[in-house]
């Protein structure tokens, strides 16, 4: 997985990692979440990695927009 820069340094988002059609997101305790357009909507999942490159808004937009649309929860 790839670091979140997070430039606020708030964010609940530790680290992320992309693929075609998802994208799995650590968050600070430690869980992982699996986000994939099939469940989470294709305009989330790209909106969702723009972000994560961003290094800003993630958490935010996930909270606000995805709420409890994950896949999986995987740790």
């Amino acid at each position: 997985m790839e670091r979140y820069r997070d430039l606020t340094g708030d964010s609940g988002v530790l680290a992320y990692e992309t693929g075609d059609d998802y994208i799995k997101i650590r968050f600070r305790g430690g869980d992982i979440y699996l986000y994939t357009n099939a469940i989470t909507g294709q305009r989330n999942i790209e909106q969702m990695k723009r972000l994560a490159a961003k290094g800003r808004g993630l958490s935010t937009f996930i909270s606000q927009h995805v709420k409890d649309r994950y896949a999986a929860k995987l740790e």
